[in-house]
Formats: C-alpha cells, structure tokens, sequence
C-alpha cells in the first residue's frame, strides 16, 4: 500500500522556485509542466517503494535522483515526507543530508 506523500514548507517552496526558474527561463510553462509531473510520478513510485532511494547518514532519510535534481525524503509507517528538492549542479545535497 502506497504511502501518503507529505511536503515540508522548505520543499513548497523549493519546487515552486525551480518550476519558475524554468517559466522565466523558457518564457513558457511547458518544460515546468514536465518537470512538475515527472517529480510527481517519482513521488508516486517512492510511496509504493520507500526504499527506491538512496540512504544517507541519517534515519530513515533517503534521497532519489531524478535526472538533474535529487527529492530528499524520509520513511515513516504511514508516510513519505519530503524534505528538501534540489538541483545536483548545485551544492545542496551535500548540506541538506549532514
């Protein structure tokens, strides 16, 4: 049974930066849309299979890599928190996993 994905105000906000990074850029929302539905579809398969992504140095928090980003998440019974999303060009994985 999949469980119920739930995002930290930090991960609101930073998704909502990274799809309007992509609106100003292109000057269209058609890549956002893509992009928006594809962290969607990745949160859909870690609620079915917490355990898909990578662990790090602390408890029940993994991270999946989704092309150019990573979803920093952690394992509950009942649910998948999303903790951070990121871009891997950037150094933030490294800070937001210690």
């Amino acid at each position: 049974m999949a469980r119920q994905i739930i995002w930290t105000k930090r991960a609101q906000q930073e998704r909502k930066e990274i799809l309007s990074f992509w609106n100003n850029r292109n000057q269209t929302p058609t890549y956002s849309r893509k992009l928006d539905e594809l962290i969607k579809d990745s949160l859909r398969l870690i609620g079915k299979f917490p355990s898909i992504g990578k662990p790090t140095n602390k408890e029940n928090v993994r991270v999946k890599i989704l092309r150019n980003y990573h979803i920093i998440y952690q394992v509950t019974a009942t649910e998948i928190i999303v903790l951070s999303i990121g871009d891997n060009r950037q150094n933030s994985i490294t800070s937001t996993t210690k």
